[in-house]
């Protein structure tokens, strides 16, 4: 598949993980070459720009900056490449909040985020907010937030639920 086949895929499958005011997602190709994590945090900071000059969560998130990408890349921990599918799905479908409440059918959300992993492949690099040893999640806002963060060296793939409580 072509680099524009595997974007177009890519940003198909997370459009799929996407709800309304609570699970925000990207995809894109990197514009800089050999792109590392560095690059993949600015484009989370992107997301999260986006996330606090929406209507929806700019009363929770007032005086809100991203952090910076230095920032960024010192709350991110690694996730391995057989556990990024489910972790996406939950990221897309089960409430930060609320974990018996549902934005999306888990069964199209394991499919939707079971094509995205694979898209981006097996020597893919994952990231996560979450301190998978502690259960810890290291907040990239002042509200509850879920990331995951891919990347092939070519393109990415981001997901963050947000919530208020």
């Amino acid at each position: 598949m072509t680099s524009i086949g595997v974007l177009a895929e890519l940003e198909a499958g997370m459009a799929e993980l996407s709800t309304p005011m609570r699970v925000y997602v990207a995809a894109g190709r990197f514009d800089e070459p050999e792109p590392d994590l560095p690059e993949l945090a600015a484009r989370i900071c992107t997301l999260l720009a986006a996330i606090a000059a929406d209507e929806a969560w700019r009363r929770f998130l007032p005086g809100y900056t991203p952090p910076s990408v230095p920032e960024i890349c010192a709350a991110l921990e690694p996730v391995e490449t057989h556990e990024a599918a489910s972790f996406l799905a939950q990221v897309a479908a089960v409430d930060l909040l609320w974990p018996s409440h549902r934005h999306l059918p888990v069964e199209p959300a394991e499919r939707a985020a079971g094509r995205v992993v694979s898209l981006l492949g097996a020597e893919a690099s994952w990231w996560t907010n979450h301190d998978v040893a502690c259960g810890a999640v290291n907040g990239l806002t002042p509200v509850f937030d879920s990331l995951l963060a891919g990347t092939d060296g070519e393109h990415f793939a981001l997901a963050l639920q947000i919530a208020d409580d």
